[in-house]
């Protein structure tokens, strides 16, 4: 395993409930700004296998990135049940709900 995956990893890890992260914030948190694809890899790819609160990630606009309808409803129901809100475009209001969390 790379040592940016590791760091990606562990960063998704920390994300707490209520909160979100975009896939760009946790690649500069990593260490490769321009990696954000990278991170939604790592998640499709090790978010079983390490217990990855992947519903917390969203895009860069906030948004639920899945389009399948099943993804998306999916995430929308874990979010709202750790109080995040989400509207019926699966969009989060990042300046409530971001995590910036200034340890990484």
């Amino acid at each position: 395993m790379t040592p940016f995956t590791e760091r990606t990893i562990e960063i998704i890890k920390n994300i707490p409930a209520g909160k979100v992260a975009t896939y760009g914030q946790i690649a500069l948190r990593a260490g490769n700004p321009r990696a954000a694809r990278q991170v939604a890899r790592i998640l499709h790819s090790m978010s079983s296998s390490h217990g990855l609160p992947w519903h917390r990630v969203v895009n860069a606009q906030g948004k639920i990135a899945f389009s399948a309808p099943e993804a998306f409803i999916t995430q929308k129901r874990l979010l709202e049940a750790e109080g995040v809100e989400v509207n019926a475009a699966g969009q989060v209001d990042l300046d409530v709900f971001f995590w910036n969390e200034q340890t990484y």
